[in-house]
């Protein structure tokens, strides 16, 4: 095993060494191609053009709770730099990532909570608060170039997810000044994925099934694919675009919208030969901002973002995994 790679089995041996566990030959899962938004004439002066963009957001967020887009503002030099520096911090061996405070002590991988198979997610990841990018340059020690090229990226994703909240919030007429006060620099997050090559078996998960716990998130991926999300009450493989992000809509805004938007539910399956990298930004706002439905009757009882976050924390150490957004059903 290489020196930066997680010790998985070493680690969770009674999980895969459970007798009831039987691994079987996963079942065949259709490929699709989300919907693919061009944003090019989004704030362009082609009225007609931008209507049409507008509405093919907001069906894809209403139809899939998925699409990609193209023509996104963020540079293909900079995802590139992104890749490099990514691949870099995961090089370094697995007792630095895990004992030092690199990236504000954001390493996690594996799954503590995990009392059986289907809970254990095979991943590394760095989950940084965007506000703690820019603290203790020191940290970063011989990855000082990560830091700038983080910044640059977070911001980035930033604005790509102003406008598309924006053309979101605005369909359902509400106020689209929403997200500038309650998602900030200081309540986002990003979190750097990879998922190392797993010859343990193909029913492994790379990230157990679940829905995101924000407004909206915007994923970077490799071409490696294993990305699977719930369409039509069947899972199916999202066929990797080397040319668009993926953006989908999270728990949050599904309550805002009083269930106009979905969140759908997804997951990562491992790949036995290749490694995966990712990277997400997640919209989130303050704890204590409100999430109120849009339109009476509403489905959901309003809740502060602090209550849920507590909520899902509360199911996953008592049952193993996310209950979400039933539990706020009225």
């Amino acid at each position: 095993m290489l020196a930066s790679e997680p010790p998985f089995i070493n680690k969770y041996v009674p999980l895969f060494n459970d007798p009831r566990v039987e691994f079987r030959h996963p079942e065949e899962v259709r490929e699709c191609e989300l919907p693919l938004i061009d944003l090019a004439a989004l704030g362009s002066s082609f009225e007609a053009a931008e209507s049409e963009t507008r509405a093919e957001i907001v069906k894809a967020a209403t139809e899939w709770g998925f699409f990609q887009v193209v023509n996104h503002g963020i540079s293909r030099q900079l995802l590139e730099e992104m890749t490099r520096e990514q691949m870099k911090v995961f090089g370094l061996p697995f007792e630095q990532k895990l004992g030092c405070e690199l990236l504000n002590d954001s390493y996690r991988w594996g799954t503590p909570t995990a009392t059986c198979l289907k809970e254990f997610s095979w991943s590394e990841a760095f989950h940084i608060p965007l506000s703690k990018i820019s603290e203790d340059v020191s940290a970063y020690g011989e990855l000082a170039s990560l830091r700038e090229v983080i910044e640059k990226f977070a911001a980035a994703m930033s604005r790509l997810g102003r406008v598309l909240t924006e053309v979101l919030a605005e369909n359902l007429d509400r106020p689209k000044q929403f997200f500038y006060e309650n998602c900030t620099e200081s309540t986002c997050f990003l979190r750097l994925n990879r998922y190392p090559p797993c010859q343990v078996s193909p029913q492994v998960f790379g990230l157990v099934p679940h829905t995101d716990s924000d407004f909206l998130t915007i994923l970077y991926q490799d071409q490696v694919g294993g990305l699977q999300l719930m369409k039509d009450s069947k899972w199916v493989s999202v066929k990797p675009n080397p040319d668009a992000l993926i953006v989908n809509i999270g728990d949050l805004f599904q309550a805002w919208s009083n269930g106009v938007y979905k969140s759908v539910e997804h997951k990562v399956m491992v790949n036995a030969v290749k490694e995966r990298y990712s990277i997400a930004f997640f919209l989130c706002p303050s704890y204590d901002t409100m999430i109120a439905s849009t339109k009476e009757p509403s489905i959901y009882r309003k809740f502060t973002f602090g209550q849920y976050r507590q909520q899902v924390q509360e199911d996953v150490k008592n049952f193993g995994h996310k209950v979400g957004l039933p539990r706020f059903l009225l």
